[in-house]
């Protein structure tokens, strides 16, 4: 069948009113919030369309306008053990602007009525402050200078009505996100000498949402793209793959619920008082599930994530780490706990995602520090006892640090230094001094860990197994003589 041309189907651009403002116009953000929106404006009345803005000097944004601002989104994974495969084509881009080749054009995004919302996704990094920037720049270098220079423009062209004011949502990965932001921008506005009136109008008529944003999304799926196309009666050189799992905790009000009309869509929009225990969920579960099974599952022979589940013994071992071992030391509602370990589940054995042990290994001593370890010390701190798939997994940890398994080089990837003294430790040491000289490496875990009641011992003992044994049979034999 011969293919439609994008004319026909990808230029039928979206005319709603724009009402969301969106910094960045990458993978993520259109199989994020792109989706919100679709679902939105499917099933309600809300109509609403996206400006989407280049951050840096280079992007998509030539890209999207061949599109009229369309692309497909693809969904693959497991929900609830079902295999889940869908594709929808996404139209609510109105606008796309790169303020680094029309300036003027990103001013006036500042001036339409409409506008509710202001995303973004430009990195970890990119919410940072640089004193370099100025108001009358073409254009700002940071994204925060940006901002301040838009919501500036907004607050002059609305002589600093309160009801211009909008809800400002970054989804950027760090803790604290929109919290950071409102920092810098109101550094801006002392550094740049702007009006009193428009810093209270910053603090007073707009709202700036932490948030917590979780979906996997691989994005162009070069290595097999023609699988993607052939399922497309027209062409898509910005088409978008996904997993289906998709939870977003804002920090809001009831008028902010409102407007994004949680309970009328499909999608996991949680607005709460505060998301901490969501994002600590998030990291002692998900992160810290990963972050434990790596080293043990590449000593035992798996390349990805999905792998885990070819084997009872990984499958299993994974199973009873997060039910028995990371859930329980929780503090939050036990039927949400045990949804989000459930979907977790389902989004670890997705087939379409190939989720490299290697690439999750990468610094592995400092993610065990943050997102296993805390699981660890909160069990015996309320058991009175070591969780032993944990300490198992910390064991795996330190023999991954030796480089070699079984006559196996291992991928090991983190900073030269901590490979260096580990490796070093692993040499020159017998297997009790090894214990305790990482135990008590307080760069490493922030604390002296031989202050940990039984954990050198225990360590010992499955570091001991390992010289003869293989990762199966060495915990066998740890919870024998438990």
């Amino acid at each position: 069948m011969s293919k439609t041309s994008n004319k026909e189907i990808l230029f039928a651009q979206c005319d709603h009113p724009i009402k969301i403002l969106q910094f960045g116009e990458g993978n993520f953000l259109r199989a994020f919030v792109g989706d919100v929106v679709d679902q939105l404006n499917q099933k309600t009345d809300y109509k609403g369309g996206i400006a989407v803005v280049q951050p840096i000097e280079k992007g998509l944004i030539e890209l999207l306008e061949k599109q009229g601002g369309a692309y497909t989104l693809f969904l693959n994974g497991i929900v609830n053990g079902n295999q889940i495969q869908e594709k929808k084509l996404i139209q609510n881009i109105v606008k796309t602007v790169n303020p680094y080749a029309d300036f003027s054009a990103y001013l006036e995004l500042a001036k339409i009525p409409e506008l509710e919302f202001i995303c973004s996704n430009t990195t970890e990094a990119g919410i940072e402050y640089d004193a370099a920037d100025q108001l009358n720049d073409i254009p700002q270098k940071t994204f925060p200078a940006k901002l301040t220079r838009l919501l500036w423009e907004r607050f002059t062209h609305f002589k600093g009505d309160e009801s211009s004011g909008l809800y400002i949502l970054p989804c950027e990965l760090i803790n604290y996100n929109a919290t950071s932001l409102k920092k810098i921008v109101l550094q801006y506005a002392h550094l740049w000498e702007l009006d009193t009136e428009f810093i209270n109008w910053i603090e007073n008529a707009n709202t700036f949402c932490n948030t917590l944003v979780d979906r996997i999304v691989p994005g162009y799926p070069k290595d097999n793209i023609e699988l993607y196309k052939d399922q497309l009666d027209y062409d898509d050189a910005l088409l978008v793959t996904a997993e289906p799992f998709f939870l977003w905790v804002i920090e809001g009000d009831e008028k902010l619920k409102t407007k994004l009309k949680v309970n009328q869509i499909d999608l996991d929009i949680k607005v709460v008082e505060n998301l901490q225990s969501y994002r600590t969920q998030k990291v002692r579960i998900l992160n810290g599930a990963h972050t434990a099974l790596a080293p043990l599952s590449l000593l035992y022979g798996h390349e990805t994530v999905s792998d885990i589940f070819t084997s009872s013994f990984t499958k299993n071992f994974l199973e009873e780490s997060v039910r028995n071992e990371i859930a329980p030391t929780l503090e939050m509602d036990k039927h949400s706990l045990n949804q989000f370990t459930e979907a977790v589940f389902d989004r670890f054995k997705n087939p379409f995602i190939k989720h490299y042990l290697a690439s999750i290994a990468l610094n592995s001593i400092s993610k065990f520090k943050v997102r296993v370890l805390p699981s660890l010390l909160a069990y015996q701190n309320k058991n009175g006892t070591l969780p032993p798939h944990l300490v198992f997994s910390f064991a795996c940890l330190l023999q991954f640090y030796q480089g070699n398994w079984k006559g196996k080089k291992l991928p090991l990837q983190d900073d030269e230094k901590i490979i260096e003294e580990l490796q070093n430790y692993w040499d020159k040491c017998t297997l009790d001094e090894f214990v305790e000289k990482v135990l008590s490496t307080k760069e490493f875990w922030d604390q002296d860990l031989t202050q940990v009641l039984e954990l050198a011992k225990h360590l010992h003992i499955i570091l001991k197994h390992f010289k003869t044994n293989d990762i199966e049979s060495s915990f066998i034999l740890y919870i024998q003589n438990l």
